[in-house]
């Protein structure tokens, strides 16, 4: 039984969008995103990408290159409900889901409310995910997946759209924990984030350092995303280049004859069935903004990073030789057939 929303919910008005519509949203998005951003340009379009197609980002780098700036800055840009969870080892997974509290009524009596934790937000910034504990990190799974939130034997909806962005610092860093397989397999793309050049690093000195931080303006709203989000799984995929990027993901997958020899020596486990939604969510968004009304070979090969990157189990000793699971991938895009 799914009980109604805890918190209040104004109703979702019913857009339709055109593709020009939807790449000129796209287009204003991005160009409020980068009035803020300096650089990341891949970066903010593919985690627009993925918020259009009704996905969620993992996003790694070393602290200090505006991870948590994206989000607060995509928070600016669209209008919606926005919540930050700061993971810390000792949060726990009623700090993020809520919990049941007793209370005491009038006349006397008492009764148990539901009180909603963060994660009840169209966005939703999930800071340094991998400095809390597995058990903690575990309770994003029901949500990212389901878009539900179960505490006790009540089930509750969590509104649309539901986008988590998760930051993580490199598991080499100083008290991390790495996420559990069924964790990243809900991301739809793991994004790095690159070191600035000089040119940008001078960039970001002189906005941040002087009497005025721009500051990005309001272009969209929820209803507009969602509806963003219905147009771009309208988009047609032939079968044949469905079967193309099914062929690249099992290519990942060490048993399957056409894995290329890399994937034989590195990879112990391949990617899931949610790499290849991933892979065509993520495609269509790009036909779309390329004023393309199908999806192309080009769109798939350019997802297959993003999406399966963190979808890889490398095997031990390829881990302790440092391979690199987008350079397996990028074997992958050259050896398999179209």
């Amino acid at each position: 039984m799914i009980d109604p929303q805890p918190a209040p919910q104004r109703p979702l008005r019913d857009l339709d969008l055109d593709p020009d519509a939807f790449r000129a949203t796209f287009g204003a998005l991005e160009r409020e995103l980068a009035r803020v951003m300096v650089g990341h340009a891949e970066l903010v379009r593919m985690t627009l990408t993925t918020l259009v197609a009704g996905g969620h980002a993992l996003i790694e780098g070393v602290p200090g290159l505006g991870k948590t700036l994206l989000m607060r800055t995509l928070a600016d840009v669209v209008d919606g409900v926005f919540s930050r969870i700061q993971f810390t080892p000792d949060l726990m997974p009623a700090d993020i889901l809520g919990t049941t509290i007793l209370y005491d009524v009038a006349g006397g009596g008492r009764s148990f409310r539901f009180e909603p934790g963060p994660i009840f937000a169209n966005l939703v910034l999930a800071d340094e995910i991998n400095r809390a504990t597995p058990k903690t990190q575990s309770a994003l799974l029901e949500a990212m997946q389901e878009r539900t939130v179960t505490v006790g034997k009540t089930t509750y909806r969590l509104p649309e759209p539901f986008f988590v962005l998760a930051t993580q610092n490199p598991i080499e860093m100083e008290g991390t924990f790495p996420l559990p397989e069924a964790q990243l397999d809900r991301f739809m793309f793991k994004l790095a984030v690159a070191l600035p050049t000089v040119d940008e690093l001078v960039a970001i000195g002189e906005r941040t350092t002087g009497g005025q931080v721009p500051r990005a303006a309001r272009v969209a709203d929820v209803e507009r995303i969602v509806a963003m989000e219905r147009l771009a799984r309208d988009v047609p995929v032939a079968r044949e280049v469905m079967a193309y990027a099914a062929r690249l993901v099992r290519a990942t997958h060490p048993s399957d004859p056409a894995a290329p020899q890399a994937v034989r020596e590195a990879v112990r486990h391949g990617a899931s069935p949610r790499g290849l939604q991933s892979i065509v969510l993520g495609a269509k968004i790009q036909a779309l903004l390329a004023e393309r009304h199908h999806v192309a070979r080009a769109d798939i090969r350019g997802m297959v990073v993003p999406a399966l990157r963190h979808r890889l189990v490398l095997r031990f000793v390829a881990q302790a030789d440092g391979v690199d699971p987008d350079g397996v991938l990028g074997a992958v895009v050259r050896e398999v057939p179209e």
